[in-house]
């Protein structure tokens, strides 16, 4: 009953054994996927592979990193496919990345709360990714009123303190790889501040490979390794944590 909630299966990673990766998630016990498009391309390959397989949903919307080339006209695009296709139960990665400066900032914040309007036109719950910019995100979020849809922190990577925020905004809090990495402080002190009706689990693959495959390509599969460490961190068992997350996550996106 794992709920991968955040992959990105239309990365060209996965382009010659996506099936034979698919299949060896149900081998380890995952029942649903959720696949992130963020550009033109990674919708696009987003939308194929969702109408092949029944067990993946749909995310859609513009990366903080790609806000540079983002248009009217993509605006109108990933609304209509929001409207119109029944797999599509969120609005994202959506948000700021001060890391990579592709994108100026104030196009990023631009673009940011665009998509919250949009998610909001569409009454879908926005997936947040927050890069080197936790302060300026949580205060979006704020300004915009993102609470009356709601959302995920993605890979969360922030302090107890900023969780606490998050939470209180109506967000859940998703971990992936990093918080099987040893020296990961902060994602282990979330796992187990965070309270359980709250949490999700996710593996942002092909990024942030758990442990022990760290180093290697990261595979939807590899979502049974967060949710072991997230039990043995909150010293509950494997099933119970499990059957939490993938609970927390129909709710959220209303399947």
């Amino acid at each position: 009953m794992l709920f991968d909630t955040h992959a990105h299966l239309n990365d060209d990673a996965f382009k010659d054994d996506l099936e034979e990766t698919i299949q060896r998630a149900k081998d380890n016990g995952v029942k649903l996927i959720n696949v992130v498009g963020f550009d033109d391309k990674s919708i696009k390959s987003a939308l194929e592979i969702a109408s092949k397989y029944d067990e993946i949903y749909l995310t859609v919307g513009w990366h903080p990193v790609e806000a540079i080339d983002f248009t009217d006209e993509k605006y109108e695009m990933i609304k209509n496919i929001a409207l119109t296709n029944e797999k599509v139960v969120a609005i994202g990665e959506i948000g700021l990345d001060y890391y990579w400066d592709k994108s100026p900032k104030d196009i990023q914040k631009y673009v940011f709360r665009k998509m919250i309007t949009l998610a909001k036109e569409v009454n879908k719950p926005i997936v947040i990714h927050c890069r080197d910019a936790v302060g300026d995100v949580l205060e979006i979020l704020k300004e915009e009123n993102a609470k009356e849809i709601g959302g995920i922190m993605h890979s969360f990577s922030g302090s107890v303190d900023s969780m606490k925020i998050a939470l209180k905004e109506n967000f859940y809090i998703s971990l992936a790889g990093p918080v099987t990495y040893k020296n990961a402080k902060q994602p282990k002190e979330v796992a187990k501040a965070c309270p359980l009706d709250k949490l999700l689990i996710e593996t942002d693959c092909p990024y942030l490979p758990p442990v022990p495959f760290r180093g290697k390509r990261n595979e939807t599969g590899y979502v049974k390794y967060v949710a072991q460490e997230i039990a043995d961190l909150r010293d509950m068992s494997y099933e119970e944590l499990v059957k939490a997350t993938y609970t927390n996550a129909c709710k959220l996106f209303k399947i």
